[in-house]
């Protein structure tokens, strides 16, 4: 680490009283792990010094090569807001290596680097901006989570319909207070259920902010009696929660997604990009979309994005071009849920777009149509394919993909396709409660 930025960070931790700080990273998963030290650890921690049993995190190593070092980013230095401030907790965000000094392939954060970098090599860097939306849900006396929504409110709607209003707003609070710059927040359109959504930054910082979000957002939720929760599809009849994410290619300082003298205002460079999203949406979907219930989400009738097309105006395509041009020229892709590990994510999402340019793939016609409307004739004759209809069936298409195994590296795409099929087992063989309904009585 620089010796300046080692320097200002132990400054600014003695002057806002922190006492102890937790060492942050992600498994495959893409689930929070942290160590814990004292104010005491910190050089030795900014040093990289700092070393943990890689054997016992899911995906990572085999107990006969488990040492592991943690190497701090010092750009994620924060204090949390909501803790006491005489003895402050500051977080940083590490990147894994092993004892040789080599990034550890099995680190998402890792993985995510390495494509950035190759988008580098060919002049570009990614921005990117998600919109988070979850759920706010009670809790029974002992705390466990409850699938009682807070409120039976809908769309944009205020208190006192909007319960979850005030949790919302210390969230907000905490989360500018962290370095987010929030450009809106809402009830979203299902009970119980809500939108944040912050300014798009360069894609590192972005994937870093959504696990910052998702853990914020839990612990300020508990401390008002609810459970948030970033499950895709948590109660069947209501619209599931989404990531879609924005982005975008800047080449030199400018939007290479923009061209003015276009009469729609996009490049060519976005229209590859497409191709290659469109091209391979079907196998980042398991990263995307990485779970079981991810899959009960992607159903027709809840406004998700199930049909791999692509549209302006029109919603019910995978990946919509918002309105706006210059700067702001950007795709949305509107498949991704929250559950999703968003290092891995965004590499399936750049790996494939890079792809696109690369081989220069053309996207098909624009689908303006409601594509929620057509018939199963008419979306073959328009050649529009559908969207993974299981884990299993996103597990089978990544698996066969080159492009995925090589964005991976063949650590993280064997143990991620590994404990994800072990997951789709584990469901499969379960009998679930719809099963006992439909057919203990009838048979």
């Amino acid at each position: 680490m620089d010796v300046s930025a080692k320097q200002e960070i132990m400054e600014k931790a003695r002057q806002l009283g922190v006492k102890f700080i937790r060492l942050q990273f992600t498994d495959i998963m893409g689930v929070m792990k942290n160590l814990a030290i004292p104010l005491e650890q910190l050089e030795k921690a900014l040093d990289g010094e700092l070393m943990f049993d890689g054997s016992s995190i899911h995906g990572f190593a085999r107990i006969e090569e488990s040492d592991m070092y943690l190497r701090p980013d010092p750009r994620t230095f924060v204090v949390f807001p909501w803790r006491p401030r005489d003895g402050a907790v500051a977080r940083l965000i590490c990147d894994v290596y092993k004892p040789d000094g080599s990034p550890f392939e099995g680190c998402p954060r890792n993985t995510l680097k390495r494509v950035l970098a190759e988008a580098r090599s060919m002049g570009y860097t990614m921005n990117a901006g998600p919109e988070m939306e979850f759920f706010l849900f009670h809790v029974d006396p002992n705390g466990k989570p409850l699938l009682d929504t807070h409120d039976k409110a809908g769309y944009f709607d205020l208190s006192p319909v909007d319960q979850g209003e005030n949790a919302r707003r210390e969230m907000v609070m905490a989360l500018e207070e962290m370095g987010f710059e929030v450009e809106a927040s809402h009830h979203e359109v299902a009970p119980g259920q809500h939108e944040i959504d912050f300014k798009y930054s360069d894609a590192l910082d972005v994937a870093d902010k959504v696990v910052t979000f998702k853990f914020v957002v839990r612990t300020l939720a508990q401390r008002h009696g609810l459970h948030a929760t970033f499950m895709p599809k948590p109660i069947f009849g209501i619209n599931g929660s989404g990531m879609h994410m924005n982005q975008s290619l800047f080449l030199k300082g400018e939007n290479a997604f923009d061209d003015p003298s276009q009469p729609d205002g996009l490049s060519q460079t976005l229209r590859y990009y497409v191709g290659g999203l469109l091209k391979h949406a079907r196998t980042f979907a398991a990263l995307t979309n990485s779970t079981v219930n991810s899959y009960k989400r992607l159903v027709p009738g809840y406004e998700a994005p199930v049909y791999v097309a692509w549209a302006q105006g029109n919603r019910s395509a995978l990946i919509r071009i918002p309105a706006k041009r210059g700067l702001s020229t950007r795709v949305e892709l509107r498949n991704p849920d929250p559950a999703c590990n968003p290092y891995l994510a965004l590499t399936g999402m750049l790996a494939a777009g890079l792809d696109g340019i690369k081989n220069k793939i053309a996207p098909p016609e624009l689908t303006e149509s409601n594509i929620y409307h057509l018939t199963g004739a008419q979306l073959d004759e328009m050649h529009i394919a559908s969207m993974p209809g299981s884990l299993k069936e996103a597990l089978d298409e990544l698996a066969g993909n080159d492009l995925m195994k090589a964005a991976l590296g063949s650590h993280c795409f064997e143990k991620f396709v590994e404990a994800k099929s072990v997951e789709w087992d584990n469901y499969r063989v379960q009998v679930h409660p719809w099963e006992v309904d439909e057919y203990l009585t009838t048979y």
